[in-house]
This record gives C-alpha cells, structure tokens and sequence, in this order.
C-alpha cells in the first residue's frame, strides 16, 4: 500500500529536481517530450559534457550493454551517438544532424525501444545562458508505429527526465545519481 503513496511522490520530487518535464503532445502515432532544467554551469561546459562525457552521466540501465561507459557521441555532422557492446558488436542510437557547440545539438533516430518499431525520433538539446548558468531544454519527438499497451510518451519522458537530472548532477556534484533519502511507513 506504501507504494500507492511513495513512488508518486518520489516521481513528483524527481521533476522538481529537474525543473520542468511534459509531455507536451501525444497521439497514436507518435509524441513529443520536453523537459527544461536549470544548470550552474555556463553553456559551453554543459555542452562539452553532456557530448565528451556521456558515459559519465548517463544511466547503464538504459543501455544495450548495461555499461554507459560504452556511449559515445561524435561531435560532427553525421556523427554517431554509439554504444560498444560485447563481442565487437554495436548499436547506432542516434545520429548527430545538427551541432553548434554551446547552443545546439540535434539528432536523429529511434532510442531504445523504438529502434524495432519502425518508429523514427529526433532529439534535440537547447543551451541557453542564464543567470544560474545555464537552462537546458531536451525535446524528443517520435513518429511512426507505436504498439498498443504502453504509453510510450510517459516511459519516454520519464526516461530522459532521468538522464537530465543525471547530468545536472553530474555537472554540479560530481555525482549523476541523487540520494533520495525517504522514511517508509512501517
């Protein structure tokens, strides 16, 4: 019964942590996520580490190869966001389309799941200045085939919500993860 209480309300704390995570649009064929966070650090740096440092922040648990130090993201147009998996195989997560160091990054493709679906994504990073350092805007949008049975649009959000508040952890703690200190009824 603690459960009914105590996962939404870790959830709601999660958000507030990040700052702001929606599903802004969803349909049967398709939604787009956006999530705004506050950083303290300037736009250049979150830039570089969420790029250079991916597997530093990101969680294993939403890798093919349960280690997110097999992430990469290579920083051209056509650049892949990779992961390394075991016995010399690989995924292409996503694919870099647009870049503008600081500002921007833009990629293409179908995270997780959706890589089997014929689903087609692109994911978008905004970095702007602001007086805490910097406010970083993700914006997924996915289209195409959606099996019925699960809300893709909440997993999704969730998802990125997680890997958000990882690298603004990551970024002013050292540390991705939080620890949520919560007391259970007994």
């Amino acid at each position: 019964m603690w459960r009914k209480f105590v996962v939404p309300l870790l959830l709601f704390s999660l958000a507030l942590t990040v700052g702001h995570a929606e599903v802004a649009d969803s349909g049967a064929n398709g939604f787009t996520v956006k999530i705004t966070s506050s950083i303290k650090a300037a736009p250049a740096d979150v830039y570089k580490k969420l790029v250079s440092n991916i597997g530093e922040w990101w969680s294993p648990r939403h890798t093919f190869s349960g280690d997110a130090h097999n992430l990469s993201i290579e920083e051209k147009a056509m650049g892949c966001f990779c992961e390394k998996i075991p016995n010399g195989g690989g995924v292409r997560h996503m694919e870099v389309i647009y870049f503008d160091p600081g500002k921007t990054l833009r990629m293409s493709g179908a995270l997780g799941p959706f890589q089997g679906m014929g689903a087609a994504g692109t994911l978008t990073f905004t970095f702007t200045a602001a007086p805490d350092g910097t406010k970083l805007e993700a914006t997924y949008s996915l289209t195409g085939y959606l099996p019925q049975g699960t809300n893709w649009a909440v997993a999704t959000n969730g998802m990125l919500n997680e890997q958000i508040m990882r690298l603004k952890n990551y970024i002013e703690t050292g540390k991705p993860t939080v620890a949520v200190q919560t007391k259970l009824p007994a």
